[in-house]
Order: structure tokens, then C-alpha cells, then sequence
């Protein structure tokens, strides 16, 4: 699979893992994660009966769920090792087909919380011969309130057991969370917080009726095989998908009004380099694992300066180079700061091509206290004609 040496992760948690030791790990998105905790545990696995489920893996989207899937097929091809992605969105042929797996006794289960606690509620599922639970993208699941969720399911797990616990973040809630399910754990800590460093980050200060002018200038002009683009809201993804095929740019948007089979379609396209362009919300920003994205633009900055890594960090992948551009109107100029505190750099500003500079920014009015129907300093007017509860 052209593995040759592993990465810093990898080389640091592998050897834990095989010790048997509960394990929490920490390190920025694109550094091999999944490899990681996938190779030992495969390896101890094939080392012991196959005849249960073995390995729980706990992840915060269908996505990554899948994409674990896809890797336990490669790395466990020659080992007669089997697993099934659990999660929800489907229709009833893919309940069914999960409901089979598990009936199957398959050796590795790689879930969203919601639908395996459909699976254990109606009873088909039992845990209580799991050797090893991993909670991948910990600190992401729990952003999306998952916590009772995870706490629910691993009562059902026999506590003794291997935990393992992946984060691209280690905020205090994910350390409550270990001291509450994992046993004496080992703690690596790699680069917490900071972008891959062969990412060429660029800022364009711009008012909004300059963004989709120059998202179509930098896609039309540059020479980028495979793009994402990140906005902060669906409508937003919706319009610039029409904006950019009205161009006749080839383009995706990737929504939660999308089915499980246009998701899956079009993530699979972006993969085999047959659409250069997807346009997605932050479900994007966390575990799609794809090969030679070299361009990254943030529509619109992300309220979250750790949302902020975990876009661009999509690019720049496996010691790669890539471009992460991000649009900055006068509203983000707080965010923008919180993200190079975090990142402890200024990040370089790019001027606006000559073309776009003339076009004007149009603002709301703004209004006045007393202009709000409903605001308390206003005055109430009695109107003599107007027919009150008494009359």
C-alpha cells in the first residue's frame, strides 16, 4: 500500500498499542491517524480468534466512518479480518445490511454514535466482548454533542478493555473524558494546533460583493487540479455551486439536503480526480481523507480559530505542499486574530486583482433603536381610531 516508514504518530503509538496500553493521542489532521490505531489493533486481532466483534470504533460522521472502513479493507486484506461502517442517513437495504454484519459476529464495527444506539436499543448489537474501543476525532464528537452518546455505549462495553483515544485537539472537556474511560493511558502530543507547514496560507482583505468574484478570478486563473471550498451555511454553498457552473467551472456542492448516495457519489468523483471542485460546510473539515488537494478557500472565515486547521488541513497532506486562502471582510477581522494567536504567525496578505477593486460595496442600512417594532425605548402612539380590547 506504499507505506515505507512510518510518521511521527505512528511511530510513537504503534509500539504503546501493542504493549496494551489505554493511549491518548494527540496530533494535527493529515499526519496518519487512522494507520496509526488501525495496523496494531489488525495486528492483535489476527493474532487471537475472529469468531466475535472484537473492536469498536466510535467516529463523529457516516463519512469517516467509511473512510476507516475502506482502510481496514486494504490494510486487513490478507488477514480474513472483517468490519462493517455503521451509521445512519440510508435507506432501509443499508440498515439491513448493517443489521446482517452484526449478526455476523464481523471483527471490527466502525460506527456513529446515533444509529449504533439503534442497533444496541433494539437488541441485535451486544458489545460485551470488546477488546478494544477507539474514539477517533474525539474532540469533534463532542463539538457535535455526542458526550451522552459515548458514555451511554461504552456502558455497555466490558471494562476490561484497551481504550484508545485520537484528537486532532485536547481541550479540557476531552480530558474529562479520559479520566472517566480509560485506564492509566500513555499520552503522546503532537503539534497541537498548528497547520502542516507546507501549506502556502494567504488572506484577501475584501467587502462580500468581492468574494464570489474573485473565487471565480482565482479558479479560472489558477492552476488547481483539485479545490474545496468551505462556506459557513448551506444556502451559501447552494449559491456559489450556481455561481461557479454558470461559469462553466466543474463544481459539487456538498450538503446536508444531499441524500447518502449523492454524498457518497460525489466524494468518490472528488476522490478519483474526476470533479476538481467541491463546495462544502465544516462537515468537510474533519476526516475526508483525500490525496493532492492543493487548494483550500475559506468563503467565509470559520467562527472557530480550530476549525480553521482542520479546513486547510485538508490540503498538505502526507508531508505535501498545497494553498489555503481565506476571504476577510471587515467583520472577521476578530476571528482572523484568533486564528493567528493560535497559529503564532501572521498569516500573508495578497492584494486584489485591479479588476475587482471598482466593485462597490453595497451594506445594509442600519437601524435605528427606535426603528425595532419591538424594542423597549419605543414610544407607544394611542391611535383614536383604532379599536382597542374594551371598545
Amino acid at each position: 500500500m506504499g507505506y515505507t516508514t512510518p510518521t511521527p504518530i505512528q511511530g510513537m503509538a504503534i509500539p504503546l498499542i501493542l504493549e496494551g496500553k489505554d493511549l491518548i493521542a494527540c496530533a494535527q489532521t493529515g499526519t496518519g491517524k487512522t494507520a496509526a490505531f488501525l495496523l496494531p489493533i489488525l495486528e492483535k486481532i489476527g493474532r487471537t480468534a475472529k469468531d466475535h466483534t472484537s473492536t469498536l470504533i466510535l467516529t463523529p460522521t457516516r463519512e469517516l466512518a467509511q473512510q476507516i472502513d475502506q482502510q481496514v479493507e486494504g490494510l486487513a486484506y490478507f488477514t480474513g479480518i472483517s468490519s462493517i461502517a455503521v451509521f445512519g442517513g440510508g435507506d432501509g437495504h443499508v440498515y439491513e445490511q448493517q443489521r446482517r454484519g452484526i449478526q455476523n459476529n464481523v471483527n471490527v464495527i466502525i460506527a456513529t454514535p446515533g444509529r449504533l444506539i439503534a442497533h444496541l436499543t433494539s437488541g441485535i448489537l451486544k458489545l460485551n466482548k470488546i477488546d478494544y474501543l477507539i474514539l477517533d476525532e474525539a474532540d469533534r464528537m463532542l463539538d457535535m454533542g455526542f458526550s451522552d452518546d459515548i458514555m451511554r455505549i461504552i456502558s455497555y462495553l466490558p471494562k476490561e478493555r484497551q481504550t484508545l483515544l485520537f484528537s486532532a485537539t485536547m481541550p479540557g472537556r476531552i480530558r474529562n473524558m479520559a479520566k472517566n474511560v480509560l485506564h492509566n493511558p500513555e499520552q503522546i502530543s503532537l503539534a497541537i494546533s498548528q497547520p502542516a507547514v507546507g501549506i502556502d496560507q494567504q488572506i484577501y482583505r475584501l467587502h462580500d460583493q468581492q468574494k464570489t468574484p474573485l473565487l471565480q478570478h482565482l479558479l479560472k486563473d489558477g492552476n488547481y487540479l483539485s479545490t474545496i471550498i468551505f462556506a459557513s451555511r448551506k444556502e451559501i454553498v447552494k449559491s456559489l455551486y450556481k455561481e461557479l457552473k454558470a461559469i462553466k467551472l466543474h463544481a459539487e456542492s456538498f450538503h446536508s439536503d444531499l441524500e447518502q448516495k449523492e454524498r457518497e457519489e460525489i466524494l468518490l468523483r472528488f476522490k478519483n480526480k474526476q470533479l476538481p471542485i467541491i463546495i462544502g460546510t465544516d462537515a468537510l473539515s474533519r476526516g475526508i481523507d483525500v490525496e493532492g488537494i492543493d487548494l483550500v478557500i475559506n468563503y467565509d472565515v470559520p467562527a472557530d480559530a480550530e476549525d480553521y486547521i482542520h479546513r486547510i488541513g485538508r490540503t498538505a497532506r502526507a508531508a505535501t505542499k498545497g494553498t489555503a486562502i481565506t476571504f476577510v471582510n471587515h467583520r472577521d477581522e476578530r476571528r482572523l486574530k484568533s486564528i493567528e494567536e493560535l497559529i503564532d504567525r501572521k498569516i500573508t496578505q495578497h492584494p486584489l486583482p485591479e479588476h475587482l477593486l471598482s466593485i462597490a460595496e453595497v451594506r445594509q442600512p442600519e437601524r435605528k433603536p427606535n426603528q425595532n417594532r419591538n424594542s423597549p425605548n419605543k414610544k407607544r402612539v394611542w391611535n383614536k381610531n383604532k379599536p382597542t380590547n374594551k371598545s
